[in-house]
């Protein structure tokens, strides 16, 4: 005796959208852990970059030059930027809001996890 489910294509919608986004959230944890670590880094080596007075008798790369920390911490995180690392850190965000955005025109919407909010429909008189 079989259990009717009154919308089964939305529950497989729910379940496969909930399973997609709970399975990014590995990978986006381990690039918000390496985004920390290199902007903490970047950040303590431009603190010993501006506190070193030589910093201010020198040329700029030559400055960069006696800071090999700060120049390669530098360079990592701007390289993470052009690969996209600010993307990947809010994956399931942008999954979320982009379903949303679609959602709405059939009065629906959705948490951050991807479970389905159904709105009321609107009385049309």
């Amino acid at each position: 005796y079989a259990l009717y489910t009154p919308f089964p294509d939305l529950k497989a919608f729910e379940r496969r959208l909930t399973e997609y986004i709970a399975c990014l959230q590995p990978a986006t944890g381990r690039w918000r852990m390496i985004l920390i670590v290199v902007s903490v880094c970047t950040a303590t080596g431009a603190w010993n970059w501006l506190i070193d007075p030589e910093t201010q008798k020198v040329s700029f790369f030559t400055s960069l030059w006696n800071h090999p920390f700060f120049t390669i911490s530098c360079i990592t995180l701007i390289g993470l930027f052009f690969a996209g690392i600010h993307k990947r850190v809010v994956a399931p965000s942008i999954i979320a809001a982009r379903c949303r955005t679609v959602l709405a025109e059939y009065n629906m919407s959705c948490d951050d996890t991807g479970k389905l909010i159904l709105k009321p429909r609107p009385h049309v008189q």
